[in-house]
């Protein structure tokens, strides 16, 4: 598609307007027009009076470049802002260069063939008007009255030459007697000796009252210099023409360089001559310049009569064309507003023509079109609000909700699957399935869980229970999926849960069910059992010697401290199974309790270290509980590497922006320990009782703080640190702070 097709102007209506002349313009055309006629009929009257032609000839000549300029002006304008709106694609252009190009050929090919014609005519009539002939005669004529007056020149040129030789052999005082004396003897009308400056150094003439010569101008200087002899004939005012003669003498040492110059009046019969040769032959280069002039002007005036018929095609050509575009203009702009989803618009039907009918039938159209919008508009508002019921429904669920392509490439997911996976999920929109692991490694087996279960289902629905490390921590997701073809596009949509909570509840209620009933079945007799031995031991101990005596003391010290051990841990289960106290959790600063914890391990040959980055820090919790996760964790991270001789613990904390809750904030509490660190078994296992790596212990350590952390809302997480050792990060929700202040 070209520019012109593809350009579509913003307001036709507009642009039509925009290709008529403007109200100078079109006064300019009026103006030149009229002085254009009133010059025409003046150069009818002037070529017909010689005089008053002669007399005005600047003023016409002048006058007919001006109207000729203006009109070229016009015309240019006209043209320029034509290829401008063919430029800009304003609507009408092209019409109006098509008028503009036929009135301009009609008019212009006549005018051009009868302003050539008549170029030719008036050069061949007034050339008529002189005969070559007469121009020959007196042109000999002329050279004729110039060939008499050489000889005289010739004779004052030997006459002056004969005077300067006599002047160069006198010396400079008697220049003038020598000057007046040879005058006299050769005859000559007028001598005077001048110097190289052009001042009179002596004069000689016939008549007193005669004025000095004329110094010599630079170019005749310049000849006599160069030894050259100078003639002339000049002007002598009202007596004349004169003939002059100028020698230069030679300088020497004591007498510097002069000038000789002789005048003589010419002959009154050959002056009389000559002036009649030379004012016929004056009148005549006049006549002859009146000739030129005359053609020129001829000339200008038939520019003007064609550049006037080449301005008035163009104004028709503009006027036509706006005359004609505007119904089309109408039916443009229309169809813009249509494009812009503007039906309102209906342009007004005038007369009863094929422009008339196409309007017409373009106002039914925009009523058509305006009743099918209405309608698509109310069928998409319908389709809005359902699919925004949808989305708020995907956006609220706290499932994840996978929409995938036949060719597993992901198109939607809700935020709740980002949650889940705690992964970036959105920015796996548009990639394919077998590219996730490339971008985040964590999303591996479940990419690869789907794409098998997919295989295996066919077209069937599915479902699975599976375990995945996710952040790496052990959970345990129910996964279903399920393929379906809608409007021809198939789509595989998987839907997903976390449902480590709810087992991990139920394994809680279990064992906080098998903790109660063990601190009532067994702590009970526990005492009765320990006070029966000791008192044995008391009774019996001293009337036993030897073997029996340790046998007895031995015996009773064994069942004390294995009642001591399941006391300690029908504790550990109690606390397990205890349930926080209603209105127990209250603001605390945990960098106070924190440090207050460290203090215990300060005589622990374990190098602990805290690196506190997170300021002012206050959760809502209870004091007593969250000493016991910050000591069990403080312990099994110096247990570990006590063995080690380089034994370091270091604590980190920091806040940040609560993933997936912008605007909250939380703490992140890292136990970092230069241990064994920790194996895939035990991370898979490690928060359930009865799971630990000490070779003493109930193992229901790691199980409490899990319990006690999730009652205060927070997160526990295991890895393995580079190049060794364990890290456990703690996050707890900060409180604002005006609740903190509350």
């Amino acid at each position: 598609m070209s520019a012109e097709q593809g350009a579509h102007p913003a307001d036709p209506g507009r642009s039509v307007m925009a290709l008529s002349p403007p109200r100078w313009m079109r006064l300019a055309w009026l103006c030149l027009g009229i002085a254009g006629a009133v010059l025409i009929t003046v150069l009818a009257t002037a070529s017909g009076n010689s005089a008053l032609f002669t007399r005005y000839y600047t003023e016409l000549l002048v006058a007919n470049a001006l109207i000729v300029a203006g009109l070229a002006a016009l015309v240019i304008y006209q043209v320029m802002a034509l290829l401008r709106a063919r430029r800009d694609a304003v609507f009408g252009a092209k019409l109006t260069t098509r008028m503009m190009m036929f009135f301009a050929v009609v008019a212009v090919l006549p005018g051009a063939l009868v302003y050539s014609i008549s170029v030719q005519f008036l050069a061949s009539s007034i050339e008529s008007y002189f005969d070559t002939r007469i121009d020959k005669a007196l042109e000999t004529g002329l050279q004729l009255g110039r060939t008499a007056l050489s000889q005289p020149l010739k004779d004052l040129l030997r006459k002056g030459e004969l005077i300067a030789d006599g002047l160069a052999a006198a010396p400079p005082a008697e220049a003038r007697s020598t000057l007046l004396r040879l005058r006299e003897q050769t005859g000559v009308g007028n001598a005077a000796l001048l110097t190289a400056s052009g001042a009179t150094i002596a004069q000689a003439t016939e008549n007193v009252l005669a004025p000095p010569p004329a110094a010599p101008s630079a170019l005749e200087m310049r000849q006599l210099r160069a030894q050259q002899r100078v003639t002339a004939v000049d002007a002598a005012g009202e007596s004349g023409l004169q003939l002059k003669a100028m020698v230069p003498i030679s300088s020497n040492e004591s007498t510097p360089f002069r000038v000789l110059v002789l005048t003589e009046p010419v002959p009154a019969a050959l002056r009389e001559q000559s002036e009649r040769v030379e004012a016929g032959f004056r009148d005549y280069q006049e006549l002859s310049y009146q000739r030129v002039a005359l053609k020129r002007l001829f000339a200008f005036t038939l520019t003007l009569a064609l550049m006037l018929a080449l301005l008035t095609a163009l104004a028709l050509a503009a006027v036509f064309s706006e005359r004609l575009a505007q119904p089309l203009a109408r039916l443009a702009d229309g169809t813009r507003a249509v494009a812009a989803g503007d039906f309102s618009r209906r342009q007004p039907v005038e007369g009863r023509d094929e422009l008339s009918v196409l309007t017409q039938s373009f106002n039914t159209m925009t009523t058509q079109l305006a009743d099918a919008r209405d309608r698509d508009a109310a069928n998409r508002r319908a389709i809005e609000t359902s699919n925004l019921y949808l989305e708020n429904i995907l956006t609220n669920l706290n499932t994840g909700v996978l929409v995938l392509s036949d060719d597993f490439t992901l198109r939607v997911a809700n935020a709740a699957a980002a949650v889940v996976l705690q992964a970036r999920i959105d920015e796996r929109v548009g990639t394919a399935l077998a590219s996730w692991a490339d971008a985040e490694p964590g999303l591996a087996a479940f990419a690869e869980l789907i794409t098998r279960q997919f295989a295996q289902a066919g077209a069937a629905d599915w479902q699975r229970e599976q375990e995945l490390m996710i952040s790496g921590n052990a959970r345990t997701f129910i996964v279903r999926g399920t393929r379906r073809v809608v409007a021809d596009v198939a789509a595989r949509i998987i839907v997903f849960d976390d449902i480590t909570e709810v087992l991990q509840a139920q394994r809680d209620t279990a064992w906080a069910e098998v903790a109660r009933r063990l601190a009532h079945e067994i702590k009970n007799p526990l005492t009765p059992i320990q006070l029966s031995a000791e008192r044995l031991e008391m009774k019996l101990l001293p009337h036993l010697s030897g073997a029996d005596a340790e046998t007895l003391k031995r015996g009773a010290q064994t069942i004390v401290n294995q009642v001591t051990a399941m006391k300690d841990m029908v504790n550990d289960f109690a606390i397990y199974a205890r349930r926080p106290r209603p209105g127990s959790l209250q603001p605390l600063d945990v960098a106070a309790l924190l440090r207050e914890t460290l203090e215990l391990y300060a005589s622990y040959p374990v190098n602990v270290t805290l690196a506190w980055q997170a300021g002012k820090c206050v959760i809502r919790g209870e004091t007593t509980r969250l000493r016991q996760v910050l000591h069990n964790l403080m312990q099994n991270a110096v247990d570990a590497c006590a063995d080690r001789a380089d034994a370091a613990v270091r604590i980190e904390a920091e806040q940040r922006e609560t993933p997936g809750h912008p605007g909250e904030r939380e703490l992140v509490l890292r136990f970092c320990d230069n241990g064994g660190g920790f194996s895939d078994a035990v991370k898979l296992r490690a928060f359930e009782p009865y799971v630990t790596t000490k070779p003493k212990g109930t193992g229901l350590g790691l199980a409490i703080v899990k319990k006690i952390i999730d009652e205060h809302k927070g997160r526990i997480q295991l890895d393995n640190g580079v190049p060794g050792g364990a890290i456990v990060t703690v996050t707890f929700p900060l409180l604002v702070e005006e609740n903190a202040a509350s």
